[in-house]
């Protein structure tokens, strides 16, 4: 691992608190267009698990499955997103290290609340971690992995019918 400067830190901060902005927005063209054509987006039901092949996972999409799922939220009548659930993620405790010239690897503590305004009223409360492996494109990223560990992946689930 190389030493990153506050610079480089603060430029793949900014990016993660993008990432999550157009997020909780609903901002679906801008916020894939930060992804990597061969992304992998990984919800394990152990965070311990090591291999989203062989274990159970509550998502486990290629770059082909996640657009087919990012084109079902922006029909705006996912039955389970209709309205769309009000939503603002927090994140923190981000430690970003340099794997090598292109890939950043970022990890960071988060909580999603999600308000289901759709007919139940509930406020669902989603906190765990995430681990990002950005490559570095010009003067950007895209994101190659995106791996979230639900602090209650392992109990019962309200839908996650939304992108966490």
């Amino acid at each position: 691992m190389q030493k990153l400067t506050e610079a480089e830190y603060r430029t793949v901060a900014d990016f993660i608190y993008r990432e999550c902005q157009l997020a909780d927005e609903g901002r679906w063209d801008e916020w894939e267009e930060l992804l990597a054509d061969d992304m992998h987006y990984w919800v394990p039901v152990n965070p311990e698990d090591a291999d989203p092949d062989r274990d159970v996972s509550i998502i486990n999409d290629n770059r082909s499955r996640l657009a087919t799922r990012l084109r079902q939220l922006r029909t705006g009548t996912r039955h389970s997103q209709a309205p769309r659930s009000a939503m603002r993620r927090m994140i923190s405790n981000l430690v970003v290290e340099r794997h090598d010239q292109q890939m950043f690897r970022v990890e960071g503590n988060f909580v999603v609340y999600e308000f289901q305004n759709q007919s139940t009223g509930t406020l669902n409360v989603w906190p765990g971690r995430v681990r990002y492996h950005l490559r570095q494109v010009e003067d950007s990223f895209e994101i190659a992995l995106k791996r979230v560990e639900l602090v209650m992946a392992g109990a019962p689930i309200p839908t996650l019918a939304f992108i966490i």
